[in-house]
């Protein structure tokens, strides 16, 4: 068994918590609030900014050109085509670009992008490596799971999105992330552990926060 396959089976009733939130399944059957769609979105672009951070990160501290190319293609996607469907999104939305530029990080958006910065500068690459596989593969399982289940909201952007993280498009990102993670060494294997847990839990939370709310105090 590889280690990706043995932390999943290890956190699993947390993977499916996630890739099967209420507010996923909603999504997929078109009867997700809009409203809290536009919560999720707004944070998931500020989050944006901490990945393409964490990503340039993985770049610098990749052990070979290989390794670095393979991350370079994966920021060049959010940089060009996410980026640009963001801009549509947000647009459909009705928030103009003073809106969603001057937008405030929630609690738990803020604890997520501080988590994989850190991470990605105090972390070696296979730390990197394995936030990635948590933050791409629990996009791809549920987008996947809906694409097989037939699930078409009648909302283009909700589908869009589910369309962006299937496998067409991040399945072999994934499959990469994979291999490398199954071959972290053996000496690294607790604090990548570690990683994987915390990426996870947080991936859970983001979830919740736009499904559920989340304030800061004075904003209450």
């Amino acid at each position: 068994m590889g280690l990706t396959e043995r932390f999943r089976r290890e956190y699993s009733e947390l993977w499916e918590q996630t890739v099967a939130h209420p507010f996923v399944i909603e999504m997929g059957r078109g009867s997700l609030p809009t409203d809290k769609f536009k919560a999720y979105f707004l944070q998931d672009y500020l989050f944006l900014r901490h990945l393409v951070s964490f990503t340039a990160l993985g770049i610098a501290k990749a052990p070979d050109l290989e390794r670095a190319h393979r991350l370079d293609q994966f920021l060049s996607g959010i940089l060009d085509s996410e980026h640009d469907l963001f801009a549509r999104v947000f647009k459909d939305l009705g928030l103009s670009e003073e809106q969603y530029m001057s937008a405030e990080a929630t609690p738990t958006t803020q604890a997520f992008g501080d988590f994989i910065v850190r991470t990605g500068l105090e972390g070696d690459f296979h730390s990197i490596i394995t936030a990635l596989y948590v933050t791409e593969g629990t996009y791809l399982d549920w987008a996947a799971r809906l694409l097989e289940q037939g699930e078409r909201p009648s909302q283009p952007m909700y589908q869009e999105w589910i369309n962006i993280h299937g496998p067409d498009v991040l399945g072999n990102f994934v499959d990469w992330l994979r291999v490398q993670l199954d071959s972290v060494p053996a000496d690294t294997i607790n604090a990548t552990k570690r990683v994987f847990n915390t990426t996870l839990r947080y991936e859970y939370l983001f979830w919740e926060a736009a499904y559920q709310g989340d304030l800061w105090p004075d904003q209450r």
